[in-house]
């Protein structure tokens, strides 16, 4: 069995991922996370959950690893994955990390980390999501220059930030695709008298509202008809099972950083 500890367990995506490591015959959940001065920290798992027997939650990574570990699972904070990041480097033990919003020196730090253990990392776990980033690319090549491409998210009004990292990671297959730089064309948001839409904008908007799990919608404009591509994830699970599939992917892997792409051989 693959033992795997489980960061953030407290969390939406982490409780959700803890009782699917659970249900799983190839799976044992070892170990469990939560930020220090959570309610949580010291008390036994399968009391809070009803899985992990055994299981005290921790705030470290570092005391949650064992011998035992050989994942683990991040769904937490850009801050938090970075501190995972270098204690999973530090013990040897592979990664699956489905944390958005690092930028900048951040993500560059955290990839290059990543680099160092097997580790799948991706913006968005579904596989129906994962077939999607490999959909438009080809949508915008095959439609070309002459349509107008937008990107709507919508999320849960607690989600903390924006776009989030599955629209960004649309966004860029389609410039990647249209040979664009997101950096010069990339508009999100408008707001007053922004003049016309110019040519080869790529535009990305967030909506944040009610407990909306994810949808995603890539529209393909032009002069006459629309095209559009759409997401919509009805259940947390969707995004657990991927990560679930990833952890058993990634295993035996070589170290380096991986994508869902390559665990689901698209």
């Amino acid at each position: 069995m693959i033992g795997v500890v489980v960061t953030g367990v407290a969390g939406r995506m982490g409780s959700t991922v803890a009782r699917l490591v659970e249900e799983d015959p190839d799976l044992m959940l070892v170990g469990a996370t939560e930020a220090p001065g959570h309610p949580w920290i010291g008390k036994g798992l399968k009391g809070l959950l009803g899985v992990g027997e055994g299981v005290r939650v921790v705030s470290s990574l570092n005391d949650a690893i064992t011998g035992d570990t050989q994942v683990v699972i991040d769904f937490t904070q850009p801050q938090a994955t970075l501190t995972h990041l270098e204690v999973a480097v530090k013990l040897g033990v592979a990664m699956v990390i489905g944390t958005t919003g690092l930028r900048g020196s951040d993500l560059m730090k955290a990839q290059e980390l990543a680099g160092h253990i097997p580790c799948v990392w991706a913006p968005n776990m579904s596989v129906g999501v994962n077939l999607l980033f490999k959909l438009v690319g080809e949508v915008a090549r095959i439609l070309g220059e002459d349509y107008d491409v937008e990107i709507v998210e919508m999320h849960h009004r607690f989600k903390k930030d924006a776009p989030s990292g599955t629209a960004m990671k649309l966004a860029e297959c389609v410039a990647r695709s249209l040979g664009r730089n997101m950096e010069d064309i990339g508009i999100y948001g408008r707001y007053g008298i922004v003049g016309e839409r110019r040519r080869g904008e790529i535009g990305v908007m967030a909506l944040r509202g009610g407990d909306v799990v994810g949808e995603h919608t890539v529209v393909f404009a032009t002069m006459g008809e629309r095209v559009e591509l759409i997401h919509r994830a009805h259940s947390r699970e969707t995004f657990a099972r991927g990560a679930i599939r990833a952890t058993k992917w990634v295993v035996d892997k070589a170290p380096g950083l991986y994508d869902m792409a390559q665990v689901l051989g698209l």
